[in-house]
Order: C-alpha cells, then structure tokens, then sequence
C-alpha cells in the first residue's frame, strides 16, 4: 500500500508555482507506484522546501539553491525504495 507522502511548499511572492509543479509531475512520474500524494503547498518569506512523511529533505534556504530533479528522486528513492534503480538518474 502507498503510503509516503511528498509536500513541495514554495513561495507565492516569488511566483515559485511553476518550479514547484514540474518538481512535483517529475516525482509522480518517477514515483507512480510508490507515492500516495505530492502536494504543494503555497509560502511565502521565500521558502522552497521538499518534505517526505513531514520530514524535511531539501530546504532551498538551507542549501542556498533549488534542488536538481535528479538529487530529489535520489533523496526519495533512498527512503522509501533503497533498492531500486533509477536508470539515468542514478549517473
């Protein structure tokens, strides 16, 4: 049963919708069978976080950039489907 969750909170102010809605159609399609929902949820202050299960794994504040594609399905997969292969985006 599909139960982890992705939550993309961007910032309204800094018209991020865009950033965050093609994270977020990347992750579905990556993740179709093992996801249960990706969310996006409007900020402002400039934020741009990437949380799975509530947790924190991509802050755009902390890392001082926006997360690549590539780095967030790696973040993922390696919690919620350690052993699978991402095929290019594993190189």
């Amino acid at each position: 049963m599909r139960n982890d969750r992705v939550e993309i909170e961007y910032c309204t102010q800094c018209r991020w919708l865009l950033r965050a809605a093609w994270l977020a159609q990347e992750l579905l399609m990556t993740f179709e069978a093992e996801l249960a929902a990706v969310s996006l949820l409007p900020g402002t202050g400039g934020v741009f976080e990437v949380r799975l299960n509530g947790a924190v794994i991509f802050s755009r504040k902390e890392a001082g950039r926006f997360p690549e594609s590539k780095e967030l399905k790696q973040l993922i997969r390696d919690v919620i489907a350690p052993a699978r292969d991402l095929g290019h985006s594993d190189r």
